[in-house]
């Protein structure tokens, strides 16, 4: 016999958007007193021997005088981070028979300990949750860095180490109620502030409606940003599967969760000058990046024109599948990405091509130039193109009367439970065919004999190819819904044609 004595607990570390499961082993044997964790721990949880000593003192607990080896299992996993502090301390001191083992096999610890021996908060609260829920354990640890308590979750919070010494009664007291979400707040930005851009609007409407990506253009002042911060206001309600993914991802960023909370979708504005990483997601460790931030939400890209074009590409495959995926040396990282995109550029690059009261500076090579890299990356992902014109100075003072939030917003949920409903329909007849084709495609929107015949002299009249015609065809579909019409008429494709911008192949 040896005389090792073996105790474990559950953890839990954060691995890109996910917490995974950790077991946190600890053995004690006669031998040289130290710690040693083994189980591919990275630098910051090998610096939890230092910080556990000196908590240990701290708070009167005697630090065993043996050699013990803390396992972190599963070993073929990187563990990175803070929050085994508390599991590795709490294992000793159970193991060391400094505090009752009671209640600890059914709960998982996660947080990270000072060296006076309180507990810290840790990013990736939603996370430990999400995971605490699915393993039926009670979730313990320091008090909440954000304000959000999932349901059948039992959270309890801790502000010391010491607070184990009196078992699971003085420990289980300090429970937090669930509060997963707040009251819903009133719309603080409104269409209806928004002067002179009734057309703008329609397209905002139609975007919403048939989630089709969307380019503004127009010259400085025109008003693209008020219209752009306002799509999050028309979109559906986000739902409770959509809301868990996104605080799960704000969380391990450390991004504020009271506006998720309060039912506002993301809404998310990176500055052009952003690298790649930034926009998807990278880095060491791996995190999410804007792309999956504005997941359940809108990304709205400013200044097109002027992101590098090797940026944006790397955006299709998000836009099409609604995930990013990185590839790294120890597996693979899968983010949600979902998002409404939302463009907007200014005509030319001194930003006046066509503006009635300031005259363009631009070369006409200079304004090719600035146009072609607008038809560049991710043209073919935006099936609506506007012209926004900048308001008189007569109609800002006068003001007008359009359509508000509320207003575009009722629209669009008609139109979608409209769409619905017609796929339900529609599914038996075009299950079978699992054709991808553009021909396939147009044929399961249900064109009249009209409209089909609009839709095909307008392809023809502008050489449209194939992803053209089909682009054209799915917002005259939306177009349609909006309209509760069963069939897309020639007036549907023609409104469409007219959000197409200057014609695009």
């Amino acid at each position: 016999m040896s005389g090792r004595e073996v105790y474990a607990i559950h953890a839990a570390c954060i691995r890109g958007v996910e917490a995974f499961p950790v077991t946190v082993e600890v053995s004690m044997a006669e031998g040289i007193p130290g710690i040693t964790i083994v189980g591919m721990p990275d630098s910051t949880v090998l610096e939890a021997r230092s910080r556990i000593r000196c908590a240990l003192r701290s708070t009167s607990f005697e630090i065993p005088r043996k050699s013990i080896t803390v396992n972190l299992s599963p070993s073929d996993i990187k563990k990175t981070g803070s929050s085994l502090d508390l599991p590795i301390a709490v294992a000793i001191l159970a193991l060391s028979k400094q505090i009752p083992r009671e209640g600890l096999e059914g709960s998982l610890f996660f947080g990270e300990i000072a060296l006076d021996g309180s507990v810290l908060a840790t990013r990736g609260e939603v996370p430990y949750q999400i995971l605490a829920r699915e393993m039926g354990l009670d979730l313990v640890g320091g008090e909440m860095g954000e304000p959000v308590s999932l349901p059948n979750v039992n959270r309890y919070y801790v502000q010391s180490i010491s607070a184990f010494r009196g078992g699971k009664d003085s420990w289980a007291a300090l429970r937090v109620q669930p509060q997963f979400r707040q009251r819903t707040p009133a719309v603080s930005l409104d269409y209806a502030d928004v002067v002179g851009q009734e057309i703008a609007k329609r397209g905002m409407v139609i975007a919403a409606a048939g989630e089709h990506g969307l380019m503004m253009i127009g010259t400085p002042g025109a008003g693209k940003s008020m219209l752009a911060q306002r799509l999050c206001g028309i979109l559906p309600p986000i739902d409770d599967a959509e809301l868990l993914e996104a605080l799960s991802i704000h969380s391990v960023i450390g991004e504020p969760l009271e506006d998720l909370l309060c039912g506002r979708r993301p809404f998310r504005r990176p500055h052009h000058s952003l690298s790649a990483a930034g926009l998807l997601g990278g880095n060491r460790p791996v995190r999410p990046g804007e792309a999956s931030l504005a997941h359940g939400g809108v990304l709205f890209l400013e200044e097109m024109g002027e992101w590098p074009s090797h940026v944006l590409q790397m955006l299709r495959q998000p836009i099409e599948e609604g995930v990013v995926r990185i590839i790294r040396a120890d597996g693979s990282y899968l983010f949600p990405a979902r998002f409404q995109l939302l463009a907007a550029s200014n005509p030319c690059p001194c930003g006046y091509l066509g503006d009635p009261e300031v005259e363009c500076r631009c070369t006409p090579a200079a304004v090719e130039r600035y146009q072609a890299k607008l038809s560049g990356p991710l043209a073919d992902r935006i099936d609506i193109s506007i012209s926004v014109m900048r308001p008189s100075a007569e109609l800002i003072v006068q003001g007008s009367e359009g359509m508000s939030t509320a207003e575009m917003q009722a629209q669009v949920l008609e139109a979608r439970e409209f769409r619905s409903a017609r796929i339900r329909r529609a599914f038996h007849s075009f299950a079978s065919d699992a054709s991808t084709s553009a021909e396939a495609s147009i044929r399961t929107l249900e064109f009249d004999e009209d409209g089909q015949s609009t839709l095909l002299a307008y392809s023809k009249r502008n050489l449209l190819t194939a992803r053209g015609i089909v682009r054209l065809a799915r917002v005259a579909r939306t177009v349609a819904d909006l309209s509760h019409s069963a069939s897309v008429t020639s007036e549907h494709v023609l409104e469409a044609a007219m959000f197409q911008g200057r014609a695009r192949a």
